[in-house]
């Protein structure tokens, strides 16, 4: 019996063994601890593997975004959920109806309406941008260099051609004429005083101080007071210009000046194109030829001729060219030449130190008015010019061609 008894203890049945109360045994001991899940492709083989791989990843998914998703639904619906949109899906691609008319009506934003306009090339022509004033000082001097090789070289297919040839060059590469006198303004910056400027000033002198058709002054068309000049390899028409400039500013009516302009191209109003040994020009239909530095052509002696045709008796003929062309240095062979081509000498001035200028005039068809002669026996000295002009063309040893040192 024991000493005492407590409720609950049950000490008649329990044994009680040495070493306290036994410990209890734990059910879980023995079993394999449960991991949480974890995916593992290689563990789900077949097709349980993959559709168990995408059902974990959807809900996933669906755990990060269900808070946004509410938060959307709560801002955007206004009400429960309407049992028409479950109809209004496309059978096809499950999309409604309504969104895609939606996004069909939907206009463009047009940010600036000028933008949308198509270009019209004729009527919004592009500007052009000058690119020399972004050259550095090294790019323009590079640049000066090939326009001045470029000069040079349509300089010297002038010089060594027939007028024909060159005619049929400038009408295929019209640009190169630009080219050319392009190069000769530069030229001519740097000489001391322009030929056409003096003969300009001539011509301003005669009508001012003579009377037309008076010794000194200008011959006028059948003894009349109209004096028509023509200027032959005129380029741009300067002596043209200058020449009605001052008609204008001194208007006289006893005397009218008229000017026909030629050349290889029509830069302006007042030039005609026309190979200038044969000219648009009615015989006996000008008083004064000019040829300021035009003799050019192989064939320069064709152009002399061609101003006898269209000169009248009396008429002048004014030349100028470079001193450096001359074979003889001093231009007696190239006067002697002009005369063969049915003219008289009158005055030479070489004061210019680059230039020599020539006066002739043309004689009178009867011989009564013809001016004397030396002992010349002008057929058998114009045979032989035209010998020799069959051998070699007159621009090759009468007028040397002024041709520029390659550099």
């Amino acid at each position: 019996m024991s000493l005492f008894e407590v409720e609950g203890w049950d000490l008649g049945t329990a044994k009680v063994k040495k070493g306290g109360i036994p410990k209890q045994k734990n059910k879980n001991k023995g079993k394999k601890e449960e991991k949480p899940y974890q995916r593992d492709d290689r563990s789900h083989g077949g097709r349980d593997g993959k559709d168990r791989k995408f059902q974990d990843k959807g809900d996933r998914k669906d755990k990060r975004h269900d808070g946004r998703r509410d938060d959307r639904d709560m801002n955007t619906r206004k009400g429960p959920r309407d049992s028409k949109d479950f109809g209004n899906r496309d059978s096809k691609d499950g999309k409604r109806k309504h969104d895609s008319d939606e996004r069909s009506t939907k206009k463009p934003k047009v940010s600036d309406p000028e933008l949308e306009k198509p270009f019209d090339a004729e009527t919004e022509k592009p500007e052009l941008v000058s690119t020399t004033t972004k050259l550095t000082p090294l790019q323009q001097k590079m640049m000066q260099k090939l326009s001045g090789s470029r000069f040079r070289w349509i300089n010297e297919q002038l010089y060594t051609s027939t007028s024909v040839d060159a005619l049929e060059l400038i009408q295929k590469q019209p640009s190169l004429f630009d080219e050319y006198h392009q190069g000769f303004k530069n030229q001519v910056e740097g000489w001391p005083e322009n030929p056409v400027d003096i003969f300009v000033r001539d011509i301003k002198e005669k009508t001012l101080k003579r009377r037309v058709n008076s010794p000194g002054g200008l011959p006028g068309i059948n003894h009349t007071k109209e004096v028509v000049i023509a200027d032959m390899g005129c380029g741009e028409a300067k002596l043209a210009l200058e020449v009605s400039k001052f008609l204008k500013q001194n208007k006289r009516k006893n005397f009218e000046i008229k000017l026909h302009s030629f050349d290889l191209k029509k830069v302006n109003d007042r030039i005609t194109v026309a190979d200038i040994a044969n000219v648009p020009l009615a015989d006996e239909s000008c008083s004064v030829a000019i040829f300021c530095l035009a003799l050019m052509g192989t064939n320069f002696l064709d152009f002399i001729k061609e101003a006898n045709r269209i000169l009248i008796p009396r008429g002048e003929l004014w030349i100028s060219e470079i001193k450096s062309r001359f074979s003889d240095g001093k231009g007696e062979e190239f006067i002697n030449a002009i005369k063969l081509c049915g003219f008289r000498h009158r005055t030479t001035d070489d004061s210019n130190k680059m230039f020599t200028r020539f006066e002739f005039f043309k004689p009178f068809d009867d011989n009564s008015a013809r001016p004397k002669t030396k002992f010349i026996n002008a057929e058998s000295d114009l045979e032989k010019l035209e010998a020799k002009r069959g051998k070699a063309p007159e621009g090759q040893w009468l007028l040397k061609p002024c041709i520029y040192k390659r550099r």
